[in-house]
């Protein structure tokens, strides 16, 4: 049995967990560290469970409840080398609490085997996850301004697709962010639009993948209906019918979306 649940997904935070019934692990840290017991509560879950803790990149809207987190329990932190540096720079007490890795490099935590492949943002090392247990697997791949061919590689064969799907782009262009800002969002160190998103989820959908949530939508540039919409198409290009041979959501921006088997 592999489940995963997002407690938080947005520009406010973000904050995932992913179980085996036996090993509990937490994607990001980007809420506070009450909101995180909370949302682990709801699932039947507490922050002593915890075997450790992933993390994608060093930006606030992923570690904001870290350090609060570390103090609560002694799960391990993993993440790249280049992100606990940041993170050490940014956090005080930290040295020492991180389990590095270099992307694409596999390890296990329990019976729970980790993925990490590299993704592109800007930030120092960025990456997102494939975790496989009980024969199940799934992939989170967000924060990423586009799909780098390690993710494209990483999410083929998985069951449940966590995809980012941040911006539409016509809301993006005409609304009212800076044009520095709207650059970087653009960018392809910035994030995947509603468009690049939906390339993605059919490419999971066409290798088997049976659920996919959007996730980390923009609350000024974008909407679940037209987020929802551009995936939708590409999945129905491919033949696939939504909600009969797909599962398609999207991840509420601030409340626990509850437990999702893959």
């Amino acid at each position: 049995m592999l489940r995963a649940a997002t407690l938080a997904s947005g520009s406010g935070g973000n904050c995932a967990v992913v179980s085996d019934g036996k090993v509990h692990i937490l994607i990001d840290a980007g809420i506070s560290a009450r909101r995180i017991a909370l949302g682990l509560r709801s699932l039947g879950l507490s922050p002593a469970q915890l075997s450790g803790v992933l993390i994608t990149h060093e930006h606030s809207d992923h570690i904001s409840g870290l350090d609060v987190l570390c103090r609560q329990t002694g799960a391990d932190l993993y993440t790249a080398e280049g992100t606990a540096r940041q993170i050490c720079y940014r956090r005080a007490g930290m040295e020492g609490r991180f389990q590095v890795f270099e992307p694409g490099e596999r390890f296990a935590i329990g019976g729970l085997v980790i993925h990490p492949f590299a993704t592109s943002h800007d930030a120092a090392c960025p990456v997102g996850y494939s975790i496989e247990g009980g024969g199940r697997r799934l992939c989170l791949c967000t924060d990423t301004g586009y799909v780098t061919p390690e993710a494209w590689a990483a999410v083929p064969g998985c069951h449940l697709l966590i995809c980012e799907s941040n911006h539409d782009v016509d809301m993006l262009r005409s609304g009212p962010y800076p044009a520095y800002l709207k650059e970087r969002i653009l960018s392809d160190r910035g994030h995947l639009s509603n468009e690049l998103g939906a390339e993605l989820a059919a490419n999971a959908a066409r290798h088997g993948a049976r659920r996919v949530v959007l996730a980390h939508l923009s609350q000024e540039n974008n909407t679940p209906a037209l987020a929802l919409a551009a995936s939708k198409k590409a999945l129905e290009a491919l033949g696939a019918r939504v909600g009969e041979d797909v599962a398609l959501t999207a991840a509420p921006r601030s409340d626990c979306s509850g437990w999702m088997e893959v």
